[in-house]
């Protein structure tokens, strides 16, 4: 029999196919069905594996499907806050006044006050009020800062760790608000995106790159700047997702340099997210003041 015609495995037999992975000839005994073609027993053998390697290095890789999504949420609900009465130039609407920031406060319903707030239990507006904006221009800005650093902060990470990390400091932010102005309704991702530019500072320190030469640095504190330098701006905010994203970068990366699971990073920064929660909620307890329109 020609060697050409034979089997890898078995030189007795006839080969009909080729392996499509490796491309040894193959018998009909050593034939495994696969999604295209026939492979040979021992590439079969791996193909879960294989798959499974796939599925991870894809979230390292692949396109910025969580970035994406996020900036997708954030536009939702924005369209969301004009159907609710708010406008393109400021926001507002009912939507703003029932999911913003807001420790405790009190809003006039006909010839009703109602308290409302994060003190009233309305926890959720620690959360909801990142995806809210004032004004299209705000959300514009917003959503360029989290397209140029989130996408590469997801592909160094993975989805679930970059995740982690932008609502660690989203919560950051909020707790924030909570402990220096919590009276005054907030909206805005700003506190995680301050959060991200953090983390992206950190982490191409770590990494021996410039980050004054490679603009991050600049773009932190022209970013510092304004919220100094203008009125309306929730400093609290913006320091708290800055100060929240520099330390679950620098966690994350000790993680990754003490070669420990990678899942440790995840329980970190859900950790840090469900701490800055529950101190935001006390904060909440112990302010009290405003009226809200």
């Amino acid at each position: 029999m020609n060697e050409t015609e034979t089997c890898d495995r078995h030189p007795d037999r006839r080969a009909g196919v080729r392996c499509q992975r490796c491309n040894s000839r193959i018998c009909p005994d050593c034939m495994r069905s696969a999604s295209v073609g026939f492979h040979c027993p021992s590439c079969a053998t791996v193909s879960p594996i294989d798959k499974r390697t796939q599925r991870k290095l894809k979230s390292f890789t692949g396109d910025p499907i969580t970035t994406r999504t996020l900036m997708g949420l954030n536009a939702l609900v924005f369209i969301w806050t004009l159907i609710s009465g708010g406008s393109v130039s400021s926001g507002g609407g009912t939507t703003t006044l029932d999911y913003g920031l807001v420790g405790f406060g009190r809003l006039r319903e006909a010839s009703q006050i109602i308290d409302v707030g994060v003190a009233e239990g309305e926890w959720w507006r620690l959360f909801t009020s990142a995806f809210l904006h004032a004004g299209l221009l705000h959300l514009a800005v917003n959503m360029y800062l989290l397209w140029i650093l989130g996408q590469q902060l997801e592909r160094l990470h993975g989805r679930s760790r970059y995740l982690g990390l932008y609502f660690g400091s989203l919560a950051a932010g909020s707790l924030g608000v909570m402990l220096l102005d919590p009276t005054a309704l907030t909206v805005g991702a700003s506190g995680a995106v301050f959060g991200l530019m953090s983390a992206t500072f950190i982490h191409q320190k770590r990494r021996g790159i410039s980050p004054w030469r490679s603009g991050i640095g600049g773009l932190l504190i022209l970013n510092l700047i304004f919220t100094f330098g203008r009125s309306g701006i929730s400093i609290g905010g913006h320091l708290g997702g800055l100060l929240g994203g520099a330390f679950l970068a620098w966690a994350i990366e000790e993680t990754d340099r003490r070669r420990l699971n990678r899942n440790f990073g995840l329980i970190i920064t859900t950790t840090f997210t469900l701490v800055c929660l529950v101190i935001g909620i006390w904060a909440a307890n112990r302010w009290y003041d405003p009226l809200l329109g």
